[in-house]
């Protein structure tokens, strides 16, 4: 499971308090605004959902990764929705981001997506879908499945859940460097919260810092982990979206992992959404 921290507010006061003040404003610079998403309720504003199934342009294929099988939806979001003015990222101003995945469903978790083998990238896509564009609501294709499953059933789109969207602070992976005083990061610690889904802001990894992760697939797995070639091109990367293991959707990713798709900002400006970059950790 992944964490997620507190408003931006009691982060500056907790630096401050643990951190000589150079540091302290050092580290308050590289917090990031992102927008929790969480289940809707009441009169809660709807960005988007979990689950349930998606509305796609009559042109616009079921996406499927060639040789293993079509790709299960996992969420759409509302760029318009969103609260993307309190965002540091250039999202759609409208229009939907719909996220498909091959979770396993089909081989049973055989065939896994690695951004270390690009041949399996295949198996994580973006559809968007521009504002105004007609639209149906659609199952994945039954003919998409035959011979790779013994019954339909054994395929199940996720449960739907209503998503609505809180503005919180987020906290790099060196929130941890131990060059940070011992007290400082046990605070951090204890302010950490839930699993969560999230659009913009710092991914929160459950094993290595995710842009790293991404860094390492882009550079063809040749530069050395630390190297300052690394480092250079994990910060060419931003997360777009994260969506956690989910009990309400019923989504497990692996063992109460994590979905990652990391975008550079010039093609998040371009809505090259093609050019994203997937990666998922669990425990």
């Amino acid at each position: 499971m992944t964490e997620s921290f507190a408003d931006a507010a009691t982060l500056h006061d907790l630096a401050r308090a643990h951190l000589p003040a150079d540091a302290a404003e050092r580290w308050i610079a590289g917090l990031r605004p992102a927008a929790r998403l969480r289940a809707a309720s009441g009169s809660d504003p709807v960005v988007g959902r979990l689950g349930g199934l998606p509305r796609l342009p009559d042109d616009v294929e079921w996406p499927v990764w060639d040789g293993h099988g079509p790709l299960a939806f996992v969420a759409s979001l509302d760029c318009a929705a969103l609260p993307s003015d309190a965002l540091d990222i250039e999202l759609p101003a409208d229009g939907t981001l719909n996220f498909f995945y091959f979770d396993g469903q089909i081989d049973d978790g055989d065939a896994l997506v690695n951004p270390g083998e690009p041949e399996t990238l295949a198996g994580a896509r973006i559809i968007y879908v521009p504002a105004g564009t007609p639209t149906a609501e659609r199952a994945m294709p039954e003919d998409l499945l035959e011979g790779l499953v013994e019954e339909l059933e054994d395929v199940e789109a996720y449960r739907e859940v209503p998503l609505t969207a809180v503005i919180e602070a987020t906290v790099s992976d060196s929130y941890d460097d131990t060059a940070f005083p011992e007290e400082f990061r046990n605070a951090l610690w204890d302010l950490a919260g839930n699993a969560c889904h999230r659009v913009g802001g710092h991914a929160t990894a459950v094993q290595n810092p995710v842009d790293h992760e991404i860094a390492h697939a882009v550079l063809g797995g040749k530069v050395a982990w630390g190297e300052p070639a690394m480092d250079e091109e994990a910060r060419r990367w931003t997360l777009l979206a994260q969506f956690d293991s989910d009990h309400r959707a019923q989504m497990m990713w692996g063992d109460t992992g994590c979905l990652y798709w990391l975008i550079r900002p010039e093609d998040l400006a371009e809505r090259r959404f093609d050019r994203a970059m997937f990666t998922w950790q669990c425990c």
